[in-house]
């Protein structure tokens, strides 16, 4: 039964799943702006998805 109170993570953890996520989107950015020979619009891309999944990680 929940207490209706989550936990937050610490700072730590919340560094760590934020550089996860740049790393995963950095690294699609970087692999689809490659397919798609235009690297100067997906690696921005890619950053800012990364920000967006990490922090999604983090708020679980």
């Amino acid at each position: 039964m929940s207490t209706g109170r989550e936990s937050k993570p610490t700072d730590e953890e919340s560094d760590a799943n934020l550089g996860s996520g740049l790393a995963i989107g950095i690294g699609l950015g970087v692999a689809i702006g490659i397919a798609t020979d235009d690297l100067a619009l997906w690696l921005p891309m890619g950053v800012a998805l990364g920000v967006a999944v990490g922090v999604g990680m983090g708020t679980r």
